[in-house]
C-alpha cells in the first residue's frame, strides 16, 4: 500500500508539473511574440537568408510582394474557429528570389457538402502580403500520409515543396491586416489556453493529495482509533 501510494503521488505531481511547465512556455512564448512583433519588418532579403533550422526572425513582422501560386492553394481540414469547423487556406506566395507558404486565414466548411470548397478570391496580379512569421500549422493524426488534393489534413513543406517544383522559405506566414477575400485571420496567441493548463495543475495536485490523505487515514490513523484501549 504504501508503494502504491507513493507510486500515485509521484504520477500525479509529475503530471502537475509537466502541464506547469506547459503553462510557462507558452507565457515565454508569447512575451518573445509581443518583444519581436515591436522590432522592424522582415523582407524578402532577410528572408531568402534564411537556412533551415533558423528560427531567428521566427515572429516578426514581414512585408512581401509576389504573386499567388492559386492553383496549388491547400485547405487544411479540421481546423476549427469559435467552437466552428472549417479550413486553414494555405497558398504558396512566389517573389523573384523565393516561395513561400502563407496561411491566409480560416474559412467556414459545407456541411451539405464537405467536398465543396469556399470560394477564395485569389488574385492573379502582384499583391503585397503582410504577416507574421509564425510555425507552421499544427499536424494533425492522419490516416493517410500521402494525402493529395486541394483538401488535406496537414501540409508537409518538403514534400509539398517537390509537389510543385519550387524550393519553399524555411519559415511560415501568417497574414494579417484587413482581409478582402473572406477569410477570417483571428489567430488565438500562444497562451490563450494557459488557464486550462493551471486547471490541470490544480486538478493533478489535488488528486496527490487526495491519495497521500487516503493512505494516511486508512493506514495510520484509522488502525489506531480502532484499537481496543484495554
Amino acid at each position: 500500500m504504501l508503494l502504491a501510494a507513493v507510486a500515485g503521488v509521484a504520477v500525479t505531481v509529475g503530471l502537475g508539473w509537466w502541464q506547469w511547465d506547459r503553462a510557462a512556455q507558452k507565457l515565454a512564448l508569447q512575451a518573445a511574440l509581443d518583444a519581436r512583433s515591436g522590432m522592424p519588418v522582415v523582407g524578402a532579403s532577410d528572408i531568402e537568408r534564411l537556412r533551415p533550422g533558423d528560427t531567428s526572425l521566427q515572429y516578426r513582422r514581414v512585408r512581401l510582394e509576389g504573386h499567388w501560386l492559386a492553383n496549388r492553394t491547400i485547405f487544411l481540414d479540421n481546423r476549427p474557429l469559435h467552437s466552428r469547423t472549417g479550413f486553414i487556406v494555405v497558398t504558396p506566395l512566389q517573389w523573384a528570389g523565393g516561395t513561400v507558404l502563407v496561411q491566409r486565414g480560416w474559412a467556414p466548411r459545407d456541411f451539405e457538402d464537405r467536398t465543396r470548397l469556399p470560394e477564395v478570391p485569389t488574385p492573379r496580379s502582384a499583391v503585397v502580403v503582410e504577416g507574421q512569421i509564425a510555425p507552421p500549422p499544427s499536424r494533425l493524426f492522419e490516416f493517410d500520409a500521402a494525402a493529395s488534393g486541394p483538401i488535406r489534413q496537414n501540409i508537409d513543406p518538403e514534400s509539398f515543396s517537390r509537389e510543385i517544383g519550387a524550393v519553399l522559405a524555411p519559415i511560415s506566414i501568417r497574414q494579417t491586416g484587413a482581409s478582402d477575400d473572406g477569410l477570417l485571420r483571428d489567430w488565438p496567441p500562444p497562451a490563450v489556453d494557459v488557464a486550462t493548463h493551471y486547471g490541470y495543475v490544480f486538478q493533478w495536485w489535488s488528486m496527490a493529495a487526495l491519495i497521500a490523505g487516503l493512505y494516511v487515514w486508512f493506514q495510520l490513523i484509522r488502525p489506531r482509533l480502532g484499537r481496543d484501549p484495554r
